[in-house]
């Protein structure tokens, strides 16, 4: 975390510092794509994000990375005592875990619902022992907790223009599309964990079930059964990235150009699934360094205009400019 940003979001406890600082590696380590996202937000604004980012990061990684030799029981007890911890935090007791810090202060900072930091921790703790969803229904109800709950956690560190009631949904939906992808892309190492998060309805439509796919890997041949259903998938990705876009224009102009940055690069990984001819079982599929500068630099550029809108508008009739909003000068990166 730069001082810069700590200090343009008021950040002055050493130890809160260094809280941020850690959820912001975690961000830059495991999250690149959303973590260029987050360059065009506002300074001020950016440990909050990377607080929320680096809680969540810290969650899954008790259930997908347990370390060695621990078991299920283990990795059980281990998201018990974070979630424990969790609430104890959100009560106001004080906690050594940094990631706990940081997103107990960014929930306190910005009236962040607990309630959606309890759901999440309950869909972490269901990876535990649910491999397989029968239908989407049974898929959006885990995804709630997963991952619609990231997007309503934002909102208010982002803002709108409009009540956040009325924007919540598109959230909701964006933080969802994001997670599809993320299914879509990693369908081969999610098997490999034992879990298949593509709706079980959707792949027997087309004739996959998980011993096809079983066989699929390990062998690494191709089914065009398999292709079908992974572009049904995709294309639900997409229905839900429509359900998510009217919501681009709900939120602050100057949080804008990093949700759109985001909302472009995720879905160049379905693009990038679709190119390399639904391989993902086989292997990852990536989204170009060329693409993703060109894209963030088109982040860039509306960022620019967003700042030189904010300082037209500033100006009187006839008179001298007046200085923009404080926290304009913030965005830069």
């Amino acid at each position: 975390m730069t001082d810069r940003e700590l200090d343009a979001a008021g950040v002055t406890d050493p130890l809160l510092r260094d809280a941020y600082a850690h959820c912001r590696r975690l961000n830059a380590r495991h999250g690149k794509t959303y973590f260029l996202a987050t360059r065009l937000l506002p300074a001020s604004r950016r440990p909050a994000v990377h607080a929320l980012y680096g809680f969540a990061r810290w969650a899954d990684d008790l259930v997908d990375e347990p370390g060695a030799g621990r078991t299920t029981d283990g990795r059980a007890a281990a998201l018990d005592a974070l979630r424990q911890c969790l609430e104890d935090g959100l009560r106001g007791a004080p906690t050594t875990e940094p990631v706990v810090r940081a997103v107990v202060h960014t929930a306190a900072r910005y009236g962040i619902d607990h309630r959606h930091f309890l759901d999440f921790m309950a869909s972490m703790r269901s990876d535990l022992t649910v491999t397989d969803y029968p239908t989407y229904a049974d898929l959006r109800h885990y995804m709630h907790g997963s991952a619609a709950v990231m997007g309503l956690q934002m909102l208010p560190v982002l803002g709108t223009v409009v009540p956040q009631e009325e924007a919540a949904p598109h959230a909701a939906a964006l933080g969802i599309a994001f997670q599809l992808t993320n299914f879509l892309r990693d369908v081969g190492e999610d098997l490999d964990r034992g879990r298949i998060y593509l709706p079980a309805d959707l792949l027997a439509a087309n004739g996959v079930d998980r011993h096809l796919l079983r066989w699929s890997r390990d062998t690494g041949a191709r089914d065009p059964r398999i292709t079908a259903a992974l572009m049904a998938a995709a294309d639900l990705t997409h229905g839900v990235y429509r359900e998510a876009a009217p919501g681009l224009a709900l939120l602050e102009p100057s949080a804008r150009p990093c949700i759109r940055t985001a909302y472009v690069l995720y879905r160049a990984i379905l693009d990038a699934v679709r190119d390399d001819g639904y391989a993902v079982l086989h292997r990852r599929a990536v989204v170009s360094r060329r693409r993703r500068v060109a894209t963030a630099a088109g982040g860039l550029a509306r960022l620019a205009a967003t700042r030189l809108t904010a300082g037209r508008s500033a100006a009187p009739p006839g008179g001298a400019p007046r200085p923009a909003p404080a926290r304009v000068p913030e965005e830069a990166s």
